[in-house]
């Protein structure tokens, strides 16, 4: 048989999932040289890395198209704050050709990681010259798997709002409605795979930082069992009981591909477990079976859920009871004000441990005019924190995981709206507010998924609905601690029913 040639090799990348075809690049005309971006975004990572393998195309000619359309759209949302385009251009020479997505461009969440030689900002102005000496277990993985780093992607402050949008760099613009928000904390990631800039981007979520993004930017969004992707010293401190770090997608598989590369141990890790036998990315091609769903209309503190996220919802439940599932209404029994003000302490720690840290080693205070005012307010009531309260907090924590585990015995999977409403237009949450202003807005755009950052359990916004106004809205499902492979499975089944690889936006 002769070899393939580009252009017919680029027109028949369609992969078989669960024995069916999920045409990720549809034929089209494709160029004699030289990929476009038009055949660039009908890829996922896994088919462009399948590219790069064969020969069909290079690492650097996908760098530079993931560059030129940074440039291209990038003054518009706002997703890519940090360009690290020449240090990517040098770091060819060391590509590890072995990795599954050698070759594919790839953006880091400007929070919680560290990359040598450039500075993560954590999206704040007290930091915006922290400079990293070397790479943490996430990014190494990454390396490890062949992905190009090539810049870094906008966050609220310490990630602290469900929105992105900051003093530092400004507001990530959805790239459905630009007057919206795309999401947080993870809002440029979002935003930037939702673009085309890449096909996936990592992402991190200490109260929906993956999922809430991923809603709002129309993106599979799979936050990990606590633990499972090494944190690194970023999330060494009281985070790490509740923050998970992975990626925002646009394909199952990708997702599920990249958990099998990312989730490797990171010995003396605080809260990191050894990931579970068996590939993440074979339960792609695995049926579920029938699984027993609980469904939860409402979160459990007294907000309203929009039309569009109840209709979401609702949508979702019978395209998994005609997938054969059974789906009834159940709410796990849990004191929400008690969860939220374990979490909330822990939230604070957070702060003021990252920030103490860093006031060491400039060996000076932080100023008030270097944090947004809601940060401020959060280092002052943390150092009011004592160890005794610290400890509650903690073992707060450890009962409510008791509780949700007892329900999720007779469950396999809790399906809920991702958020309560649609994107919220940019600056209702507005992080220059008095904390009494700002924390009930942020609480109710995190209400569902914190849930799930307090347990620990695995959760993924699914992106099956758009709202009348053409906004893309999310469902979640949260399975038991440590069982992403059911959600892998589901997801993969949903994908192949109701696809949305296609939908993309105006931008």
């Amino acid at each position: 048989m002769n070899p393939l040639s580009r252009r017919q090799f680029l027109a028949s990348s369609s992969v078989l999932v669960g024995g069916l075809a999920l045409d990720f690049a549809a034929p089209a005309a494709f160029a004699s040289s030289g990929m476009r971006f038009d055949e660039y975004r009908k890829h996922d990572a896994t088919a462009l890395a399948a590219l790069v393998r064969s020969g069909q195309v290079s690492a650097a000619e996908l760098l530079e198209l993931a560059i030129a359309r940074t440039e291209q759209v990038n003054p518009a949302i706002n997703a890519v704050v940090l360009k690290h385009y020449d240090l990517a251009r040098a770091s060819l020479k060391n590509l590890k050709p072995e990795g599954p997505f050698a070759g594919v461009p790839f953006l880091l969440k400007d929070l919680g990681v560290s990359m040598a030689d450039t500075v993560t900002t954590q999206g704040s102005r007290f930091f915006r010259d922290a400079r990293n000496a070397s790479d943490d277990p996430f990014v190494s993985n990454a390396r490890q798997a062949g992905l190009v780093i090539f810049g870094k992607t906008n966050t609220p402050e310490f990630g602290s709002s469900p929105s992105t949008e900051g003093t530092l760099f400004g507001a990530t613009h959805n790239p459905w409605d630009p007057k919206h928000s795309a999401g947080g904390s993870s809002g440029g990631a979002a935003a930037a795979v939702a673009a085309g800039i890449v096909p996936v981007a990592h992402a991190s979520d200490g109260g929906g930082s993956i999922r809430i993004p991923s809603s709002a930017c129309g993106l599979f969004g799979l936050k990990p069992s606590t633990g499972l992707v090494p944190l690194g010293p970023a999330g060494s401190s009281s985070v790490g009981v509740i923050s998970a770090q992975h990626v925002v997608a646009r394909s199952v598989r990708d997702s599920a591909a990249l958990l099998d590369a990312l989730a490797k141990r990171n010995p003396g890790g605080e809260y990191e477990r050894q990931a579970g036998e068996g590939s993440y990315l074979d339960q792609v091609k695995r049926e579920p079976g029938k699984l027993r769903i609980a469904l939860m209309h409402d979160p459990l503190l007294p907000f309203p859920v929009s039309a569009s996220c109840r209709a979401a919802v609702d949508a979702a439940a019978r395209h998994c009871q005609a997938l054969g599932h059974d789906v009834v209404e159940a709410t796990p029994p849990i004191d929400m004000k008690a969860a939220m003000a374990a979490g909330g302490t822990i939230n604070c720690l957070k702060v003021s441990d990252r920030i103490t840290a860093y006031e060491k080693l400039l060996g000076r205070p932080v100023r008030q005019d270097e944090l947004e005012p809601v940060n401020f307010e959060l280092l002052a009531w943390g150092r009011r924190i004592t160890p005794e309260q610290r400890q509650q907090a903690i073992a707060g924590l450890d009962q409510l995981r008791q509780q949700m585990a007892q329900f999720m015995s007779r469950y396999d999977l809790i399906l809920s709206p991702t958020i309560v409403e649609e994107p919220p237009l940019l600056g209702v949450l507005d992080m220059n507010l008095p904390l009494d202003k700002f924390g009930p807005l942020a609480t109710r755009d995190s209400v569902f998924t914190t849930l799930f950052n307090f347990t620990g359990q695995p959760a993924m916004s699914v992106p099956l609905h758009w709202s009348d106004s053409g906004l893309p809205v999310g469902v979640m499902f949260a399975g038991r601690f440590g069982e992403e492979r059911t959600l892998i499975r589901l997801a993969a089944q949903l994908e192949q029913a109701h696809p949305w690889f296609d939908r993309l936006p105006p931008v």
